[in-house]
């Protein structure tokens, strides 16, 4: 069983517009995040797939009914931070408090505990690896933000691809990273979105067949934005806005074709040891309830 995850934010919230796009001018925007991630649920509801929504709680807050509909439809919530902000623009203090109100909020909608984590933009890397720490002070039991490749953006050479056990000084965390394969002795991200766009589908199953035969499951990611070609355009770099547009308009039917080719669930399903902590964590919330 593979693992397939989807990033909840908006076209105007990724980092690679931030130079353009202020955080305090968001609600000036056209929001389309609903309407794209309804979309993607009955996607899934036609392939009878559950995935893990890792929720932005800024979106979060604005679209509760959203939120309770992804859980409704048994889609795993977690948590992608509340201000899409990328960790190395943030102090432990800082990621702290964002970490934490995204939990809370995301925990107030749904009545279930959040357990799981990615940061926007994969932004755990070695200057930032102090997060992991600050993750399971606040309760979390997984991350799913270290990419193990080289990129002008984030990313951790010579991390271990494949889901484990971190020790961090405040107990374990599980890390589940996206998928990469080595190719000719170079790590390549194969994990879904911008890579989902980029390469021609027949390669991107090759290599992901390739993971599969090494033993591991597949973790892919998506955006709602991805599914939408529609969407308005934004100023910004270059490179930014090819990275952002390219191929949208092939998105649909490539996650069709891979819906069709590969077996998803949420991590809590896929990952066997994320599952029992899913268990423990859930009767121990059941537990506390009993006491009250």
């Amino acid at each position: 069983m593979n693992a397939l995850t989807i990033d909840v934010e908006d076209y105007y919230q990724v980092s690679a517009f931030e130079s353009v796009v202020r955080r305090e001018e968001w609600d000036r925007y056209e929001s389309r995040v609903e309407r794209n991630t309804r979309k993607l649920l009955a996607l899934l509801a036609a392939s009878s797939v559950k995935a893990t929504f890792f929720v932005l709680g800024w979106v979060a807050e604005r679209h509760p009914g959203l939120v309770r509909a992804i859980q409704a439809e048994g889609h795993e919530i977690a948590s992608h931070g509340y201000g899409h902000q990328v960790l190395t623009a943030l102090t432990p203090e800082q990621f702290r408090e964002d970490i934490r109100r995204a939990k809370a909020r995301l925990e107030d909608i749904t009545g279930h505990a959040v357990l799981g984590y990615r940061a926007p933009s994969f932004t755990i890397m070695r200057e930032t690896i102090w997060a992991l720490r600050i993750l399971v002070e606040e309760g979390y039991g997984y991350d799913s933000s270290i990419f193990p490749i080289r990129h002008d953006r984030y990313g951790m050479p010579g991390a271990d691809p494949t889901c484990h056990l971190l020790s961090t000084p405040a107990g374990p965390l599980w890390e589940v990273p996206p998928s990469t394969v080595n190719v000719a002795g170079v790590r390549i991200p194969v994990a879904g979105g911008g890579y989902l766009r980029l390469y021609p589908y027949p390669l991107l199953r090759r290599l992901l067949h390739k993971v599969q035969a090494g033993g591991h499951p597949l973790v892919m990611y998506l955006h709602p934005w991805e599914i939408d070609p529609a969407q308005p355009r934004m100023t910004g770099p270059l490179l930014s806005r090819l990275r952002h547009y390219l191929n949208l308009h092939k998105t649909e039917g490539r996650l069709i074709q891979l819906l069709r080719d590969f077996r998803f669930a949420p991590i809590r399903e896929a990952i066997a040891p994320i599952g029992r902590l899913h268990d423990e964590r859930a009767g121990a919330s059941l537990s506390a309830c009993g006491a009250r």
